[in-house]
């Protein structure tokens, strides 16, 4: 009796014991990292049904485990590809401001001068007929260098102001003493007496001076804008090291690994792991702040003193008034030069029907506003310049938050990511390590990937360098200057 007993005892333990081995079967199975996995748009060839040893395993913990050798290659690759999306969203802004900024001040500026040319041309033919007409191509010449200046043409402007100024002295000399014949080397000693005379008075001095410092503000703006654009852009699609990809397959992959397919990674953890990821990108920010501090100098100029807009619209009238001036004083100007250069020979025809002052005296009448030509690109240079200021003043600090911004996505991290139910790179639970500060010197003991301080990225250096000649050309147009031929390719 007591023998039957002591059997039944044990055959109820061994089937305690066969119920639980079955219940932790049961926990063990790979149904749920099968569902995630396929889900993502992988094959199921090969993936266990239930968790194996993991001696296998490269970058996960050699435990017992739900993936093969080949799925951890496949969540290593697929690592690095996340890694590159998630990089490319978080700037798509900055790269998209900078891109649709750049265009829509190009086209502004573009069609400033296009309307201002049409507006000159218009009036002149109008109020001086003929006479415009056969030495248009002055003036025609004058736009087509301003235009070549602004897209990056080698022009000094200053010399092809006074040079502007030169032809126009020698095309109206001519006009206004059409009774005599002048040779190239007499038109030539003309030009010489430009200064000393002041044919136009005092316009071409005021003139030189707001076009040049406003042209060389709109251009180095510009190119500023194109610069942002093309360091946004090639920073944003920099390559990462094997150590980041690693930590990124850890980080984001190894749950799948230990059977916990829905854990996400805790907040501080993810700050980490893109801290050594993004380090180079984070030594840009210096830069790049003052590069945008940079910009938004220039803007402030843009809408005060170097406003092209002011500048340009006018100019018709502008121009109109020196040849006026030249006009009123022709006698003693041609006085001065007969005396300088000697008197010039008869042309053997006398002036036409109708006098030359006759045909100046028809004083210039520009538009009224409601004729003007509509603005430029359908804006204005102060509401696309205040546009462009706040979206500039957005950017800053855009790389060294950048960890912040991918790892504040819901998509990558736990909202328990200070809790004990998030990913810490080993089990569910809480993550100790602290969150390291930004750059590449700050990275030697970084907990989640190994980085080599000593080897900076010489493609961020690049753009680093890039950012740092264009900040200069830009404190120079702040002040009016311009750098000739500095050009630095990014």
């Amino acid at each position: 009796m007591c023998t039957m007993l002591r059997i039944q005892a044990v055959l109820c333990t061994f089937s305690v014991l066969f119920l639980a081995v079955g219940a932790d079967l049961k926990a063990r199975t790979c149904s749920e990292v099968r569902q995630v996995y396929t889900a993502k748009g992988f094959s199921l060839v090969n993936i266990p049904l239930q968790e194996i040893s993991g001696e296998h395993l490269r970058i996960c913990a050699q435990d017992y485990t739900c993936c093969t050798s080949e799925m951890e290659d496949k969540l290593h690759q697929q690592s690095k590809q996340e890694l590159e999306k998630l990089l490319e969203e978080n700037s798509l802004t900055l790269r998209s401001t900078f891109m649709s900024r750049h265009k829509n001040f190009d086209e502004f500026f573009l069609e400033l001068l296009e309307n201002t040319e049409k507006s000159l041309n218009d009036m002149f033919v109008r109020t001086y007929g003929k006479l415009y007409m056969q030495n248009s191509e002055v003036f025609q010449d004058l736009f087509t260098e301003l235009k070549r200046y602004y897209t990056g043409g080698n022009v000094n402007l200053e010399e092809m102001l006074n040079d502007f100024w030169a032809r126009l002295l020698e095309r109206m000399f001519q006009l206004l003493n059409s009774q005599y014949h002048f040779s190239e080397d007499y038109l030539e000693c003309i030009s010489k007496y430009t200064d000393q005379l002041k044919p136009f008075g005092d316009v071409p001095r005021k003139l030189k001076a707001q076009v040049t410092r406003a042209f060389i503000a709109a251009r180095t703006f510009v190119q500023g804008l194109m610069v942002g654009r093309e360091v946004a852009n090639r920073v944003s699609r920099v390559s990462f090291s094997p150590s980041c990809i690693r930590a990124l397959t850890k980080m984001l992959y190894c749950p799948f690994c230990r059977n916990l397919p829905l854990a996400k990674p805790c907040g501080n953890y993810c700050l980490n792991v893109m801290k050594g990821c993004l380090a180079n990108q984070a030594d840009l920010d210096p830069e790049w702040n003052l590069f945008i501090d940079a910009m938004l100098l220039v803007a402030e100029r843009l809408e005060g003193p170097f406003n092209i807009e002011a500048v340009m619209e006018p100019i018709d009238v502008k121009i109109s008034e020196a040849i006026m001036n030249m006009q009123d004083n022709s006698m003693q100007v041609s006085a001065k030069v007969f005396q300088g250069c000697g008197q010039p020979k008869p042309s053997g025809m006398g002036r036409s029907a109708r006098g030359i002052s006759d045909v100046f005296n028809a004083r210039f009448r520009p538009y009224s506003p409601e004729e003007r030509p509509t603005t430029a690109a359908g804006t204005s240079l102060d509401r696309l310049v205040i546009d462009i200021k706040e979206k500039l003043k957005q950017s800053k600090k855009f790389w060294s938050i950048l960890p912040v911004s991918i790892c504040s996505d819901d998509n990558v991290t736990s909202s328990e990511s200070s809790g004990d139910q998030c990913w810490n790179g080993h089990s569910k639970g809480r993550y100790f390590p602290e969150v390291l500060k930004d750059g590449l010197t700050h990275q030697i003991n970084n907990p989640e990937v190994e980085v080599d301080i000593t080897r900076p990225d010489t493609f961020i250096r690049q753009q680093i360098m890039a950012l740092r000649v264009m900040t200069n050309k830009l404190k120079n147009a702040y002040n009016g200057n311009d750098i000739y031929g500095l050009q630095y390719d990014i």
